[in-house]
């Protein structure tokens, strides 16, 4: 496996249960680290190499994924098989809980891998001018993007956000019609917001930085009280 990925991997050293689609049991498993593309855990059974499977994931009995994924690579020693998988589809709400789940265990750790990047600014008071339907308000808040055409995971830092929007700087250009999976941190003490929408303006604002407006796929008029509440 490379050392050095695109996208995060949580350390989680912990026991699980997974069942293949089709079996009637779960059997025990271990889970070493796993992320919003990926898992790799260790089991005495011997899953099919590579080649696709179907499986039901319970992290804890609160936390359980069903997922597709592809068996990656595999190992084995003194009785023990250890597999990497890559997801290859999996719901939002599964990815929800991944990070819901990481944050139950790991909480310091995501807050200084996710969101060392950027402290948050003062945020203006006046909001801006803006014709759209939905207000535009100017917020200096930290965000991780993933990059679903890619899956490159980067950091950000908004502009301005309202309900169905959001412009935000980075520095990595992102092409336009790309779709973004978005965790905005707000500083209430609560749970990042969770939200997607598709890159539809992107332009340079300097060496190595961009600027970017993002639609989002529904109107997150929750997330948006938090951030004015903010």
């Amino acid at each position: 496996m490379e050392i050095r990925r695109r996208f995060a991997r949580w350390k989680v050293g912990l026991p699980a249960q997974m069942k293949l689609a089709g079996a009637e049991k779960f059997v025990n498993c271990y889970v070493d680290d796993i992320s919003m593309m990926g898992v790799k855990f260790s089991l005495p059974l011997k899953l099919p190499e590579d080649k696709f499977i179907k499986l039901t994931l319970a992290l804890t009995d609160t936390f359980v994924l069903n997922i597709e994924a592809w068996v990656g690579w595999h190992k084995h020693s003194e009785g023990v098989n250890t597999y990497g998988l890559y997801f290859t589809r999996i719901a939002d709400s599964d990815k929800e809980k991944i990070y819901r789940y990481i944050c139950e265990n790991h909480r310091e750790a995501v807050e200084k891998i996710w969101w060392q990047d950027f402290e948050p600014e003062e945020t203006a008071d006046e909001p801006v001018e803006d014709k759209r339907i939905f207000q535009r308000f100017v917020a200096k808040l930290p965000v991780r993007l993933l990059d679903l055409n890619s899956g490159k995971e980067s950091s950000a830092l908004t502009e301005d956000v309202s309900a169905k929007g959001i412009g935000f700087s980075t520095k990595e250009e992102l092409k336009p019609r790309t779709t973004v999976e978005i965790w905005l941190q707000i500083p209430d003490k609560g749970e990042p917001v969770y939200t997607r929408g598709e890159v539809i303006w992107t332009k340079s604002s300097g060496e190595n930085e961009y600027r970017a407006g993002v639609s989002l796929e529904k109107a997150d008029l929750m997330g948006l009280s938090r951030i004015l509440r903010s």
